[in-house]
């Protein structure tokens, strides 16, 4: 359409006149122009439009306008492009001046200064200062009498403590002299009191861990070592060895300490778990495992006790009059049903092995498996994996890792040990009897011929030596120099007392029975030469002098 009343002819859309706007409204041009629009509506009439600019369409223009100009201005350019041009500068520039900022906006972390609730004077400061713990610390008693006043006035230096205690403790692959030179000992005292220890004791006799009570007295000279006063420590359970100094000569002196060795016994139901129960009446569970151990290697322990079933155990047990203990190993293990003793077994003779009541040694509920594995390769002829034609395999092959530890299935004594051919490194067990084992393909040997070895004693480790396609066990077994099935053989190892000794064994039985349960639990009483004289006054009032 054309604007008639402007005279000249433009569209509509010409810029010239502006941006059209569809939201503005027709013009009403009066009565006049609506009878001529009348009067040429059959002649198609063109309505005249007249565009009214406002304040809306002039910001609209601008934001527009401003609109493109900022889409041409890259206000945050990527400083990994283009590097070196201008934009990029321009980039780098508004990144520093925003760190700029950022740091001196950065807050102030310094104290704020709060109030106090009261008005303090000199007074109060004094009185607050008077009640610090530096009084405390220096020795004295807490109060306002002991704060120091304005002539109060600082030493130039301050004097030596006369003495200086500490405690040493014994390291891991450390040296007594050491450990004494590293406290403050000069070399001469670390000399002389190893020199005094040694003739006590054993040097070899200290473990470490051992802890040592030293007194360094005052210096001879400035820059000295201090002298040692007096040096004490816990040599065995029974014996206390203490150096002192007398006139600047160094002496032992031994104080033996009052020992009761009477057993600890410990009895109570089985219940759910024999372990469980056992700790829950006190016992130590080192103690606890042993006790296990011993039932196992004679009953089975899985269907030969009930929960309703009682325990009994003895355990070598020590007190000091110096209220220390120290719980030993089991010295009876037994289990009784209905108030009636059904397993009685008491550790006898060197080797320490438990023997029923009646004397018949231990009992081993047969063979253990050398390594925990299962058995991938039985006994019988088969196609060797590595010469190709049937053979007979004289053994079982079990499967384990590199390295895993192989035991000895019974007590026996090494009768070979090395290098054996197609089996690689080996080891050869005599079982007694006529009875033997053989471990091939280690790849350690840890036993040497002529030893003697118990049940359950690692032997060696599997390798893969020999004729062996990988690491694993190959175990074999003989009676009277014939290879037979491992698997078909399960014996027990007895050993039986006589005469004399099993008179003695019932005679000691009878005695470790006689124990009452908890009777080792009561503290030690303490007799009057064991109580130490009171060193300061404030302890001798709680022992005052009786004078009649």
């Amino acid at each position: 359409m054309r604007d008639m009343g402007s005279g000249d002819d433009k569209p509509l859309g010409d810029p010239s006149l502006g941006a059209f706007d569809p939201e503005e409204r027709m013009l009403d041009f009066g009565e006049a122009g609506s009878a001529r629009a009348s009067r040429k509506s059959s002649d198609n009439a063109k309505i005249v439009l007249k565009r009214v600019s406002g304040w809306r369409s002039r910001y609209e223009e601008w934001r527009d306008e401003t609109s493109r100009k900022l889409e041409r201005v890259d206000l945050a350019p990527d400083l990994a492009q283009n590097i070196g041009s201008g934009t990029w500068f321009r980039g780098l520039g508004t990144m520093l001046g925003l760190g700029a900022v950022a740091l001196l906006l950065w807050p102030d972390f310094a104290p704020l200064e709060a109030r106090p609730a009261m008005a303090l004077d000199e007074v109060a400061l004094d009185e607050f200062r008077s009640h610090m713990i530096m009084p405390l610390a220096l020795g004295a008693d807490s109060g306002r009498q002991m704060g120091a006043g304005p002539k109060v006035r600082a030493l130039e230096a301050a004097p030596e403590r006369p003495q200086i205690e500490l405690v040493a403790t014994l390291g891991r692959g450390d040296s007594f002299d050491r450990m004494l030179q590293r406290a403050g000992l000069s070399s001469a005292d670390a000399s002389r009191v190893q020199e005094l220890i040694g003739g006590a004791i054993e040097m070899e006799e200290l473990t470490a861990g051992t802890r040592f009570d030293i007194v360094l007295g005052r210096r001879v000279a400035e820059g000295t070592p201090r002298p040692l006063d007096e040096l004490s420590f816990r040599a065995k359970f029974d014996l206390e060895l203490r150096v002192e100094n007398n006139d600047g000569r160094l002496s032992l002196r031994r104080n033996t300490i009052r020992v009761d060795d009477t057993p600890l016994r410990i009895r109570g139901t089985v219940g759910q778990s024999l372990y469980r129960s056992a700790r829950a009446a006190g016992a130590p569970a080192s103690a606890v495992q042993d006790f296990i151990k011993a039932l196992d290697g004679q009953i089975d322990l899985n269907r030969s006790v009930r929960s309703t079933d009682e325990f009994d155990m003895i355990v070598a047990y020590r007190r000091a009059a110096t209220g220390e203990r120290q719980a030993g190993q089991v010295l009876y293990a037994g289990i009784e049903r209905d108030g009636e003793p059904k397993t009685q077994l008491m550790r006898w003779g060197e080797d320490g092995i438990f023997y029923e009541a009646s004397g018949v040694g231990e009992q081993r509920n047969g063979l253990i498996a050398p390594v925990p594995g299962r058995i991938t390769s039985g006994f019988g002829m088969r196609r060797h994996p590595i010469l190709g034609y049937r053979r007979m395999h004289s053994g079982i092959d079990f499967r384990a890792r590199h390295g895993t530890p192989i035991v000895a299935v019974s007590d026996a004594r090494v009768s070979a040990a090395g290098r054996m051919g197609g089996c690689g490194n080996g080891v050869r067990l005599d079982h007694g009897n006529g009875l033997s084992t053989r471990y091939c393909h280690m790849s350690r040997i840890a036993a040497s011929r002529g030893q003697s070895v118990r049940r359950g004693q690692v032997i060696g480790y599997v390798g893969s030596t020999g004729l062996s396609t990988g690491p694993h066990l190959h175990y074999e077994m003989y009676r009277g120099g014939r290879a037979i099935d491992p698997r078909g053989v399960r014996f027990v190892r007895r050993a039986q007392l006589e005469g004399r000794e099993l008179v003695d064994f019932r005679a000691a039985l009878a005695r470790l029975k006689e124990v009452e349960p908890g009777a080792a639990l009561v503290d030690l009483e303490i007799r009057p030469e064991e109580v130490a004289e009171p060193e300061r006054e404030i302890e001798k009032l709680d022992n005052p002098l009786q004078v009649s």
